[in-house]
């Protein structure tokens, strides 16, 4: 889903078996997840396997900072009032959501009810987050979300960007445990 509702195809090296959404959790995936190949781990924890969407971006589907591009499924988790602000800009290949959200896969893994935690607080909350986004969108914020993007990556606990992006919507308490300040 990308700009405007317009459906495109995204583009990634692939990390899990084939027909992936067709088994185990889904479109939801969980740390230590047995659909995720060997070499699709590395893949996944460095971000290469998002390069390919730079194709993406010369194409004018995305950008390099917004919203995350979200299959149907997961776009109808959102908020209606969440859908309708992320679908004012070009989803990006990574975004606050993205930052915030490093770790998904381990608070996935660890709930009792995956589906839940996803549907009814995990994507509730990304849309706030994606809605500050629209709403604060700047030269500098999106130069230090892609500062922010590198950080998370090399230091995935670090907390940064709790101290940085003034403002951000309060996660639910829920969700605490996994948020460091």
């Amino acid at each position: 889903m990308g700009l405007a509702r317009r459906k495109f195809r995204l583009l990634k090296f692939a990390t899990m078996l084939k027909d992936s959404p067709n088994l185990g959790s889904g479109t939801i995936t969980v740390r230590d997840d047995p659909r995720v190949l060997p070499v699709g781990k590395f893949l996944r924890a460095t971000k290469i396997n998002e390069l390919p969407q730079l194709f993406n971006i010369l194409k004018g589907d995305m950008s390099v900072i917004g919203p995350r591009p979200q299959t149907q499924r997961c776009f109808d988790a959102f908020p209606a009032r969440s859908q309708a602000e992320i679908v004012k800009v070009r989803p990006g290949l990574s975004g606050v959501g993205s930052i915030v959200f490093r770790g998904e896969e381990e608070m996935m893994a660890d709930a009792e009810d995956a589906d839940r935690l996803y549907d009814e607080v995990i994507m509730p909350y990304k849309g706030k987050l994606e809605e500050w986004y629209v709403a604060n969108q700047s030269v500098r914020l999106y130069f230090l979300l892609i500062f922010l993007t590198g950080w998370v990556v090399v230091f995935p606990r670090s907390g940064l960007h709790w101290r940085v992006l003034k403002g951000l919507p309060e996660g639910p308490e829920e969700l605490k445990q996994w948020f460091t300040v």
